[in-house]
């Protein structure tokens, strides 16, 4: 009886058991539930105040550069941008009148460009010091920044400094025909770095200006007047000074050879197959092609109609005949005689 009473108080005692473990595990689950819904409730609350702030702030800063103290910089920031826009139009058309004979076209295009880099230099300058930028640290980078250049562009640097020579000296317009380093064309542009050229069979070459400052350069333009001299020989025997007067008269028939200077013609010495002549003519510079063609035409056929005609290398060959005389035949030499070896004796 006793052993069935103290039984069931046990299983009494384990039910109680696991019905603590239980609440505990509820109480456990309430209270983690609770807190997370805390929790979460907290972040959102945290999100929703750093939007609200970073929209404020946004807001705020609008508000701060639209304000009547900024209005008025920008204002008078723009103003000041078109007085710097008006006075380069004003330098810009002076330059204009000023003739193409103190200022050629390439001149005229690197002074431009001068001016308009300056103007935007200003502006940028002007506007970044307008909103409280510091410059200092913008100038300290840009010496940086152009000593690595420096360095790394040493060609290119070169070629800029060669092309502000030409520039300067005026050696070299548009349009002129030049020739350097083996390379003849008519002038397209001279710009900081290069030479643009084309070939008379229209072909583009970029010649860099440093080649044409460490080589001779022929500029066929540079002068309003030129000068070409064609050789011609004569036979032995023709009146010279007629033969000069007629030269002389076949140049002023040419419709591109220039009366003043005046053509002349004059005796260049004896050759081999005649007497040498020499004719000069002026004529401008694009004539050039024209001029030697008609030149030549037109000497040949004033020549002709005086019955003088070039001479041709010719060769005389005279024929000799020599007196056949007898030749002896020399003896024949006698036969060398074979001599024995004698063994010497030991």
């Amino acid at each position: 009886m006793n052993q069935e009473i103290v039984t069931e108080v046990q299983d009494a005692a384990q039910t109680i058991n696991q019905a603590v473990e239980t609440i505990e595990t509820a109480g456990e689950t309430a209270l983690d539930a609770a807190q997370s819904g805390t929790i979460s409730d907290a972040l959102s609350n945290a999100a929703n105040e750093t939007f609200i702030k970073q929209t404020s702030s946004f807001v705020n800063t609008i508000k701060e550069w639209f304000s009547p103290e900024n209005i008025f910089k920008i204002i008078g920031g723009l103003l000041i941008i078109f007085i710097f826009w008006i006075i380069y139009k004003i330098i810009i058309r002076l330059i204009k009148k000023i003739p193409q004979e103190k200022l050629p076209q390439a001149r005229f295009d690197l002074v431009r460009r001068i001016i308009k880099y300056t103007f935007f230099f200003c502006v940028v300058m002007y506007t970044l010091s307008l909103f409280g930028i510091k410059l200092s640290a913008i100038w300290g980078a840009a010496g940086i920044t152009g000593v690595a250049i420096g360095f790394a562009a040493q060609t290119s640097l070169s070629n800029i400094i060669s092309g502000l020579f030409i520039l300067t000296e005026g050696s070299i317009h548009t349009g002129d025909t030049i020739s350097v380093d083996g390379t003849t064309g008519i002038v397209d542009a001279v710009t900081l770095l290069s030479t643009r050229v084309h070939t008379y069979d229209n072909q583009m070459i970029r010649i860099p200006n440093a080649t044409i400052i460490n080589n001779n350069l022929t500029n066929n333009s540079f002068h309003s007047k030129r000068r070409i001299t064609i050789n011609i020989d004569v036979p032995y025997g023709t009146d010279l000074e007629k033969a000069l007067e007629i030269c002389v008269d076949a140049a002023n028939l040419c419709p591109t050879v220039l009366q003043n200077p005046a053509a002349s013609a004059w005796v260049d010495g004896f050759k081999d197959c005649g007497i040498g002549l020499t004719v000069a003519a002026w004529f401008k510079p694009k004539d050039l092609i024209q001029t030697k063609t008609d030149l030549h035409i037109t000497l040949l056929k004033e020549l002709k109609k005086q019955n003088i005609e070039p001479p041709f290398p010719r060769m005389d060959v005279s024929m000799l005949q020599e007196n056949k005389k007898t030749v002896k035949a020399a003896p024949k030499q006698a036969k060398a005689k074979t001599v024995k070896k004698v063994p010497s004796k030991k």
